[in-house]
C-alpha cells in the first residue's frame, strides 16, 4: 500500500486442545463410513480463550517481547466465551498486556480470523500502535450426525507484528465476496448447522470465490499455501486450480480438523521456518480473502507449531458429546458460593488473570494470594507490593480428589507448588494425576475452572512438564 510502512512478523505461536477424536469413531456412532483423520476436542476446562492465551503467550516469548509494551491485541474468534461480555479484556489481561493497550474483537463467521490480522497490520502500518499481538482460535461445535462433524476441530494461532525485527513480511493481499448463506448458526443456537445442498456449496459459493482470491495470489508463486479444506476435499481442488506445489495446512486440517476463523493462520504459521514465499487463504460467511507472506528467513517460533498441535490423546464419541455439552448429565450441580459478577470477584479477577502475588518489603516473602492477606504472613509487615508471579515451579505435594460433585470431573488433582520465584500457591492440575509426583516441574496455564450461571471463570492451573 503506497504511502504505509511494511509489517514485519516478529514472532508466531499455535495451540490445540489436548483431546483428539477421531473421524472413525464418529462415523461409527452414526453407522456410517467415519472417514480419515482426527478433530482436536476441547477438554472441559479449555474453550477459544483458553487456545487464545496459549497461542498468544507461545507468540509473545518466541518474539522475546514483553507483554507490557504491545500496543493492542486483535482477537479473531468466532466463538468468543461471552457473549456479550468482557472476551477480549479477560484474553488481554490473562496475557498481561497493559491497560491502555487497544485493539478489537473479531467475529461473526470464519472470516474473522483473517480480519483482525489486516486489522492489525493497517493499525500497525498506519502507525496507530509499535507493536501489535494477533491472536485466532476458534472450537467448532458442530450438531451431532452432521456430515461436518467429521471434520470440526478446534485451534490457535498467534502473530506479533512490529515495523522492526522479524524475518518475514506482510505483502499482497485479495478479497472476494458474495451474498451466499452456507454453514451458520441462528440466534440462540450453539450448533453450527450441515450444508443444505453440499454440491451447490461447491460448485456456486466454495469454489467460485475461494478460486478467484488463489488465482489473484498466484502470479506471485507462493512456494506454500494455506487452503480452506472443510469437507477434506475442496481445498485439493484449489489447489490444483492454482498449481500449488505445497499446501502445509492439509497437515493441520488432518491434526486438528477444521478450526474455524484459526484454519488460515493456524495451517501457514507452522510453514514460516523457511525462507521463501507463502500465502494463506480464509473463507468463511461470504467471504474470501488471502494474504501473500514473504519469508527471508525462519521466524521466531515457526519451527515449535508442529510439536504446538500434535499432542493430543484419543477420546472416545461419547466423551466428545460431554465436552460439547451436547451431552449432559442428570442430576444436580454445586453452585460456587460467590457468583462470578460478585464484589469478590471484582476485586480479584486481575490476580486470578494475571497471577498476582504481594511482595514484602520489609523480608521479601511473596504472599497469596494478596487479597487474603493484608499483612505479611512471615514478618507482620503492613508494606506490600503487587508483582507477578512465576509461571513454573516444583510439586511440594498433591491430592487427587476421585469422587467429585458435578460440574466438576474426577479426577481432579491439587498441587502445593514451590515456584521458582520463591512463592508458594495451591492449584488444580491440568492433568488426571498420573504424571503427578512430588518435585515434579510444573508450569502454570490458564484454564476454565467452571461456567457458573452461564458465565466462565478463569484461574490458572498447575500442567506437569515432560521428563526430560
Amino acid at each position: 500500500m503506497p504511502g504505509h510502512a511494511v509489517v514485519r512478523i516478529v514472532g508466531v505461536g499455535a495451540a490445540a486442545p489436548g483431546l483428539r477424536l477421531a473421524a472413525a469413531d464418529i462415523g461409527a456412532a452414526w453407522n456410517r463410513k467415519g472417514g480419515k483423520g482426527r478433530a482436536a476436542l476441547c477438554a472441559p476446562d479449555e474453550d477459544t480463550l483458553t487456545l487464545a492465551w496459549d497461542a498468544g503467550t507461545a507468540a509473545v516469548e518466541a518474539a522475546g517481547a514483553d507483554p507490557t509494551a504491545i500496543d493492542g491485541l486483535w482477537w479473531g474468534c468466532g466463538r468468543p466465551p461471552f457473549a456479550d461480555g468482557p472476551s477480549h479484556a479477560v484474553l488481554a489481561n490473562a496475557l498481561g498486556l497493559a491497560h491502555h493497550a487497544t485493539g478489537a474483537l473479531l467475529s461473526g463467521s470464519p472470516h474473522s480470523g483473517i480480519e483482525a490480522l489486516l486489522a492489525a497490520a493497517d493499525a500497525v502500518s498506519a502507525g496507530s500502535v509499535r507493536t501489535a499481538l494477533v491472536v485466532v482460535s476458534d472450537a467448532i461445535r458442530p450438531g451431532p450426525g452432521t456430515g461436518y462433524e467429521q471434520r470440526a476441530g478446534a485451534g490457535a494461532a498467534a502473530l506479533v507484528l512490529g515495523l522492526e525485527g522479524g524475518t518475514a513480511t506482510l505483502g499482497v493481499r485479495a478479497t472476494r465476496s458474495r451474498p451466499l448463506l452456507d454453514r451458520y448458526r441462528g440466534d440462540g443456537e450453539t450448533d453450527t448447522r450441515d450444508l443444505y445442498d453440499g454440491r451447490l456449496f461447491r460448485e456456486e459459493i466454495f469454489v467460485p470465490i475461494v478460486g478467484e482470491v488463489a488465482a489473484a495470489l498466484a502470479p506471485l508463486a507462493p512456494s506454500v499455501w494455506s487452503l480452506p479444506d472443510p469437507d477434506g476435499r475442496l481445498g485439493a481442488v484449489i489447489a490444483k486450480q492454482v498449481g500449488a506445489p505445497l499446501v502445509a495446512s492439509t497437515a493441520t486440517y488432518a491434526e486438528v480438523g477444521d478450526s474455524g476463523s484459526a484454519a488460515a493462520l493456524l495451517g501457514i504459521v507452522g510453514a514460516l521456518d523457511a525462507a521463501g514465499v507463502a500465502a494463506a487463504v480464509a473463507y468463511g460467511g461470504g467471504r474470501a480473502t488471502g494474504i501473500i507472506i514473504n519469508v527471508e528467513a525462519p521466524v521466531a517460533g515457526a519451527a515449535r507449531v508442529a510439536a504446538m498441535i500434535t499432542d493430543g490423546t484419543p477420546a472416545s464419541y461419547t466423551r466428545a458429546l460431554r465436552n460439547r455439552g451436547q451431552l449432559v448429565a442428570g442430576g444436580e450441580t454445586i453452585p460456587m458460593g460467590v457468583p462470578p459478577e460478585s464484589a469478590l470477584f471484582a476485586r480479584g479477577a486481575e490476580e486470578m488473570l494475571q497471577l498476582l502475588g504481594a511482595r514484602c518489603v520489609d523480608c521479601g516473602t511473596i504472599n497469596t494470594p494478596p487479597s487474603l492477606h493484608p499483612h505479611c504472613t512471615a514478618c507482620g509487615g503492613p508494606k506490600l507490593e503487587a508483582v507477578h508471579l512465576a509461571r513454573t515451579g516444583t510439586v511440594h505435594t498433591y491430592v487427587v480428589n476421585y469422587t467429585m460433585p458435578a460440574p466438576f470431573e474426577a479426577p481432579l488433582p491439587i498441587a502445593v507448588i514451590d515456584l521458582d520465584d520463591g512463592a508458594r500457591i495451591m492449584l488444580q492440575v491440568d492433568d488426571d494425576g498420573t504424571d503427578l509426583a512430588i518435585g515434579r516441574r510444573v508450569r502454570l496455564v490458564l484454564r476454565r475452572y467452571a461456567y457458573e450461571r452461564g458465565v466462565p471463570v478463569y484461574g490458572f492451573k498447575a500442567k506437569p512438564l515432560q521428563e526430560a
